[in-house]
C-alpha cells in the first residue's frame, strides 16, 4: 500500500457482512402480513429481526469512511528534479515518501524545498549538488553548487567574491563542464583575440566549441566567466610550455711554468686558455603569449674551461761586451750607400713591431730587425742586438743590406721599398 514508509496508512475495512442469517429473521421476512404475533417470548424475536438492519447501516458507514480516506490519501503534486518537472499522482503522505517512491536520492549537499507532510498540489523542488573547480580572486579551489547552469553558479559565487571563473576539465582535445552555459540567453567564446558569438547558450562547453570549430591543444585552458554585460563568456587560453637555454662564459684560469730554454723575462703562451660554458635551462610557461611562470630545469657548467699555460724563460742572458775605444772614438756608425733611402721603419714594424728590445719566442732573434747573434756580430755588433740602441741596430741593418740585400729578411724585406 503506498505511503507505508512515511507512517501513513489506510483503515482496513469491508462492505461484506459475515456470519449466518438468524432463522427467525428469515421466517419473519417470509410470514403473511396479516398474521398477528405468535405466543411466547417476544423480545428475543424482535431483537433478531432488527439485527440485519443495524448491520446493514454499519456497512454503509464503513463504505463512506473508506471513500473519504481514499480521497484524502491520493494527491497530485509537481516534482522538479534539477529543472525536470513532472506531475506525480501519489498516495505518499510525506515528501520523503514521495521521493522514495520516485527513486530520487538526496545527499547531504543536495537541497529539497520541503520536508514532512505532503499536501495535494504541492511543488517539490530537488537540486543535486555539483562539484566545480573555480578560481576565486586568483585562488583555485573546489566548491559545491546546486545551480542548474554556469551563469547561475557565477551569479551566486560572484556575490561573495570579486573575481570568479569556472574551470573546465581537460581530456585530450575536449573541455568539459558539468553544467550548461545558460538556461536562456546567449553566450560568447573568446579565443585567439577574437570574440565568437553563441546565439543559444543552453549547451555544454564542449558542444559550443565543437560547433564553432575551436581546436584545443593539450595544455590549453578553458574558463567560463561573466562578461561586463552579464553575458556568459567561454575563455580559451593558449598555453605553451617550452625549455629555454641561456649560456654564459666561465672564465679560464692561468698558470706559469719555468722554461730553461728561454732567456729570463721571455714569456710565451704554451697553451691558450679557452672560456668554459655555463648553461641554465628554464621551463617557461606562457599564456596567450604572456609569460606566467618560469622554473629551473638544470643549472651548471656544460663545457669546462681550458687553463692557460704561460712559459717563462729562466736562462741567463749573455753580457754585452763594451764597445771598443776605437769604435767609441769613431762616433756614430754610418752605413751610407743606397740603404739610406729605404723604408727601415716599415721593415722594423714588420719584423718586431717596432720594438728595439724585442726577442723572438725561441730566443734566437733580437731587436728591431731580428738579428741572429752571429749575423749581428758579422756586421760588427757586440753583445746582443736587443741591447743596442735603435740607431746602432738600424745602421748595422743598413750595413747588412749593402752587403747582402733585402733577402736577409725573406718575409718582411719587401717593406723596405714601400
Amino acid at each position: 500500500m503506498p505511503g507505508l514508509d512515511d507512517g501513513w496508512s489506510l483503515v482496513t475495512f469491508s462492505t461484506r457482512l459475515t456470519g449466518p442469517t438468524p432463522p427467525a429473521a428469515h421466517a419473519a421476512a417470509t410470514s403473511h402480513p396479516d398474521a398477528g404475533p405468535e405466543p411466547g417470548p417476544a423480545a428475543p424475536t424482535a431483537s433478531r429481526r432488527r439485527w440485519p438492519l443495524v448491520a446493514a447501516g454499519a456497512a454503509v458507514l464503513v463504505l463512506a469512511a473508506g471513500g473519504t480516506a481514499y480521497a484524502q490519501a491520493h494527491k497530485t503534486v509537481a516534482l522538479d528534479v534539477d529543472g525536470q518537472v513532472t506531475q506525480v499522482s501519489t498516495f505518499a503522505g510525506s515528501v520523503e515518501g514521495l521521493l522514495a517512491s520516485q527513486d530520487v536520492e538526496v545527499g547531504e549537499r543536495d537541497t529539497v524545498s520541503h520536508s514532512g507532510p505532503l499536501a495535494d498540489g504541492a511543488e517539490i523542488v530537488v537540486r543535486h549538488a555539483t562539484a566545480l573547480v573555480v578560481t576565486i580572486d586568483g585562488t583555485r579551489q573546489v566548491v559545491w553548487t546546486t545551480a542548474l547552469s554556469a551563469d547561475e553558479a557565477l551569479e551566486t559565487l560572484g556575490a561573495r567574491a570579486g573575481s570568479v571563473a569556472l574551470v573546465a576539465s581537460r581530456s585530450a582535445d575536449r573541455a568539459e563542464l558539468p553544467l550548461d552555459l545558460a538556461l536562456s540567453g546567449r553566450a560568447e567564446v573568446l579565443v585567439d583575440g577574437a570574440v565568437l558569438g553563441v546565439p543559444d547558450g543552453d549547451a555544454t562547453v564542449a558542444t559550443v566549441l565543437d560547433e564553432l570549430g575551436v581546436t584545443l591543444q593539450p595544455l590549453d585552458r578553458v574558463l567560463v566567466r561573466q562578461g561586463a554585460t552579464g553575458t556568459v563568456q567561454v575563455v580559451v587560453q593558449r598555453v605553451v610550455v617550452q625549455d629555454v637555454a641561456t649560456t654564459s662564459q666561465v672564465p679560464f684560469t692561468s698558470r706559469t711554468e719555468d722554461d730553461a730554454t728561454r732567456y729570463a723575462g721571455q714569456k710565451v703562451v704554451a697553451q691558450a686558455g679557452v672560456p668554459g660554458v655555463h648553461t641554465l635551462v628554464e621551463r617557461v610557461t606562457t599564456v596567450d603569449g604572456v609569460e606566467e611562470a618560469r622554473e629551473t630545469v638544470s643549472d651548471g657548467v656544460t663545457q669546462a674551461p681550458v687553463e692557460e699555460v704561460v712559459k717563462v724563460g729562466t736562462k741567463a742572458r749573455p753580457v754585452a761586451a763594451a764597445p771598443s775605444r776605437a769604435a767609441a772614438a769613431a762616433g756614430p756608425i754610418a752605413a751610407g750607400g743606397d740603404a739610406d733611402s729605404l723604408n727601415w721603419a716599415a721593415l722594423a714594424k714588420c719584423e718586431s713591431g717596432g720594438r728595439a728590445d724585442a726577442v723572438s719566442s725561441t730566443g734566437k732573434y733580437h731587436g728591431l730587425y731580428q738579428f741572429s747573434v752571429a749575423t749581428w756580430q758579422g756586421v760588427g755588433g757586440a753583445g746582443l742586438p736587443s741591447q743596442a740602441s735603435a740607431d746602432e741596430q738600424t745602421a748595422r741593418a743598413k750595413m747588412l743590406y749593402n752587403r747582402s740585400g733585402a733577402g736577409q729578411w725573406p718575409h718582411c724585406g719587401k717593406n723596405l721599398f714601400s
